[in-house]
């Protein structure tokens, strides 16, 4: 596994789209706690809501070939869909057990594992950097989750869903690493958006959610925090940097998570919390800084 190349061209408005990306996207978990829907219904209408506008990205910008999945191709995106709806579906009930900025770190760690499924994939012991990127994620982890325990069992569960929530991702990741290099990125997430739908909507009837919103703001404005600033500020600058440049972006996802548990919920961050925070963050911006996850 070999560190990424140099950071490629970027200027001021580049770097400016790549934090205003992962800032907006670090507001967003404070609108799921202000939504009165379930977890599962919150994700479902989040991602409905952003379908038409995924769609006119995906009719602008990519060509028309790309727009429709065929065979093979259509059922892996179909599953990968379904894993990108529960990643959302695990970190929305984390958001409403624990502190903000937990579960956006732990969300994430979908890197290290990555990183971890490709030491076992390819049958070799850890190099010394891939070796202290596994150990601060543990250690981070473990101080994360044991600090979370202290405070009250429904605080370390919601821990729990947010890992639940990275390995969904990671899972999201691996299945669609071959469709990710064959299709646009705009195609990939409508139809992964378009997949997860079904499945969320399921879940949320299966446990009897409030389905209706009896207030839409808080989930428009997930909407457009996630998808019409975040994603869009992001597909508009990953181009530009370096895998090591995005991932110390991405910390500030996680941070700013915290910062708003902090002011708007009074969440308090100990000492040890923000040492397993360090760590996690440490072995992620490795993680990333890897060429191949």
């Amino acid at each position: 596994m070999e560190i990424a190349s140099p950071p490629r061209s970027w200027n001021a408005a580049h770097l400016a789209a790549l934090l205003g990306a992962n800032l907006s996207m670090g507001i967003g978990p404070v609108f799921v706690r202000m939504a009165d829907t379930g977890p599962a219904a919150t994700a479902f209408w989040r991602l409905l809501l952003a379908l038409p506008l995924l769609a006119a990205l995906l009719f602008l910008t990519e060509p028309r070939g790309q727009r429709v999945l065929r065979g093979r191709t259509l059922w892996i995106v179909l599953a990968g869909g379904v894993l990108f709806g529960s990643n959302l579906f695990f970190a929305y009930i984390g958001f409403g057990m624990t502190r903000l900025g937990n579960v956006v770190l732990l969300g994430n760690s979908g890197g290290v594992l990555l990183m971890i499924w490709g030491l076992i994939a390819a049958a070799r012991l850890p190099r010394p950097f891939e070796l202290a990127a596994v150990l601060a994620a543990l250690t981070g982890g473990a101080l994360l989750l044991g600090g979370s325990l202290h405070m009250s069992l429904e605080s370390f569960r919601g821990d729990i869903m947010g890992l639940m929530s990275g390995i969904c991702y990671a899972g999201y990741l691996l299945i669609l690493r071959h469709a990710r290099a064959a299709i646009g990125q705009f195609t990939l997430l409508f139809w992964a958006t378009l997949a997860s739908l079904p499945a969320l909507l399921a879940v949320s009837l299966a446990l009897g959610e409030r389905f209706m919103p009896g207030v839409w703001w808080p989930i428009v404005a997930l909407m457009v925090t996630g998808h019409l600033i975040g994603q869009g500020l992001l597909v508009y600058s990953l181009r530009h940097f370096s895998s090591l440049m995005i991932g110390l972006a991405l910390l500030t996802q996680p941070a700013i998570s915290s910062l708003t548990g902090m002011v708007v919920y009074g969440e308090v961050i100990g000492p040890l919390d923000a040492l397993g925070m360090i760590l996690l963050a440490a072995a992620l911006v490795i993680a990333r800084a890897s060429d191949r996850a």
